[in-house]
């Protein structure tokens, strides 16, 4: 099964993905696969050179669609059946290319915010692709939504990246705090957008999004940087799930009730505007 993958690895998104008809699931389960080889592919620990072999293979092999390789295939399949832009694909390319170095430093709010559109916000986009959503402006706060889910990424692995030779935020909980308020804007935007999945597919967004905000706090209750250290990657426990999962019937209420979506996040996409044509990939 292709969701294998998504139940060992992304625990909160596996447990989201009950909430979905077995054929999104399914598309879902190959675009994560995809993704999660690109992840493997840079994180594994050969030889920098030879990552950078491999994933150059992978990206000619996606280009040239070499259907020899069931995940390129697959991922081929979902492009074409939900009319996503290659260029999307692409943008995700360049954002996992940015850590084959030797030493990955981000340090400014643009690089961090264009980084995490082409690594998570792409992701977003395809997903809301694939759950039929229509409307540019929510497609927008899917974008939103991934960007927000990926910083929240960035402050609960401080310590694996620092030994991958990779900052992202300043190791200190200053910046981990820092970063968890930056991410809870792009949770907020992203909420209204929701409104626009179909109803069959929305609940399982809602969750998601629930649960993975909540990694956010979990990460903000060890309260400083000796604590954060001792803690190790921070999970959402069972119950915490339940309890958001609860939740998220308000929020799946609430969102019933929204009939125009005047979408805004504007101060933050004027400044991925200024690398990304974020229409153009809409």
């Amino acid at each position: 099964m292709k969701s294998n993958l998504l139940k060992k690895h992304a625990k909160s998104f596996y447990w989201a993905s009950f909430f979905l008809s077995s054929n999104t699931l399914e598309k879902c389960s190959s675009l994560y696969n995809f993704c999660r080889t690109l992840d493997d592919i840079v994180d594994d620990n050969n030889d920098l050179n030879e990552k950078k072999d491999i994933f150059s293979k992978f990206k000619n092999d996606f280009k040239n669609k070499n259907f020899n390789n069931q995940i390129i295939k697959d991922m081929w399949s979902v492009i074409n059946s939900e009319s996503i832009s290659k260029q999307i694909v692409i943008d995700l390319f360049d954002g996992v290319e940015t850590d084959l170095k030797e030493k990955v430093v981000i340090d400014s709010k643009k690089d961090l915010l264009v980084y995490s559109y082409r690594v998570a916000g792409t992701v977003g986009l395809m997903m809301s692709k694939i759950l039929k959503v229509k409307n540019k402006e929510a497609l927008k706060g899917a974008i939103d939504l991934g960007i927000a889910m990926q910083l929240t990424n960035i402050a609960r692995d401080v310590c694996e990246d620092k030994q991958r030779n990779r900052q992202y935020i300043k190791h200190d909980f200053s910046s981990i705090r820092s970063i968890i308020e930056d991410s809870q804007a792009f949770y907020e935007k992203s909420f209204k957008s929701i409104s626009n999945i179909p109803l069959k597919s929305r609940f399982s967004v809602i969750v998601a999004r629930r649960v993975y905000r909540k990694i956010g706090d979990y990460i903000l209750k060890q309260k400083n940087i000796d604590n954060y250290n001792k803690a190790g990657k921070i999970y959402i426990p069972v119950f915490e799930k339940v309890i958001q999962t609860f939740l998220s019937i308000i929020d799946f209420i609430k969102l019933l009730f929204i009939k125009n979506l005047d979408y805004n996040n504007q101060v933050n996409h004027n400044i991925l505007e200024q690398e990304i044509n974020l229409n153009e990939r809409i």
